[in-house]
């Protein structure tokens, strides 16, 4: 497979504001609603365990049928950044786990989201670097008898979870699934989010107060 390192601009200042958003409830579903439900990944690609993130895009394409450790993404990593794996939707062989997690949390990598497998949950769960993947299994990739770790590309446009991916892209993801920002659009739809975020809120303790379906119709016209 062509061999392409590419990097990105990276917006600490958005991240900043993505960060605040997700602290709300279904940060993935606030995203994805003020985008008119885009961006949104296949529902298969789940966290392995309990977590929520956002990022950065740094984008890995695999070549599907051969696919390899994404070790080469470790190296260009930042902080902030969340790396987007398309392993062409293997659920058998896992391109991601614990030491791999370990090693990409020491710079600042905040999770991994493949469309593909991951493995070593535990441990990951344990040193608190989350995954999202369609599948878990116990087999890796050959990389570790081969040592073949560079046939792969950094930082191209690519597809995962049948949604178009490009580097810089902004990633939410939490329990329920992961939603993408486009860059080019994410100062508008950081703040549509928040609008949105705190509307739901206000709407969240006016609720708590014992409303009805009624209520809430009357008063909103929609949930």
């Amino acid at each position: 497979m062509l061999k392409i390192f590419n990097d990105f601009e990276r917006r600490p200042d958005l991240l900043s504001k993505f960060d605040a958003v997700l602290q709300c409830y279904s940060a993935s579903a606030v995203f994805a609603d003020v985008q008119y439900r885009t961006g949104v990944m296949d529902s298969e690609i789940k966290p392995a365990f309990r977590a929520k993130v956002t990022g950065q895009a740094l984008t890995v394409q695999l070549s599907k049928g051969d696919l390899v450790d994404p070790l080469k993404a470790l190296e260009m990593g930042k902080a902030g950044d969340v790396i987007v794996v398309d392993a062409g939707g293997d659920r058998d062989t896992s391109v991601c786990g614990g030491l791999m997690g370990g090693l990409a949390k020491n710079r600042g990598i905040r999770a991994m989201i493949v469309d593909g497998a991951g493995r070593d949950t535990d441990e990951l769960e344990d040193i608190g670097w989350p995954i999202w993947t369609r599948a878990i299994t116990p087999r890796g990739t050959h990389t570790m008898f081969s040592g073949r770790k560079e046939e792969l590309s950094i930082n191209v446009p690519i597809q995962c979870g049948s949604v178009l991916v490009n580097p810089g892209d902004f990633i939410v993801a939490d329990l329920i699934g992961v939603t993408v920002v486009p860059l080019a659009h994410a100062e508008e739809i950081v703040e549509k989010a928040r609008e949105q975020a705190e509307r739901e809120e206000k709407t969240r303790a006016w609720v708590a107060e014992g409303k009805t379906v009624e209520d809430l119709l009357a008063e909103f016209g929609r949930i």
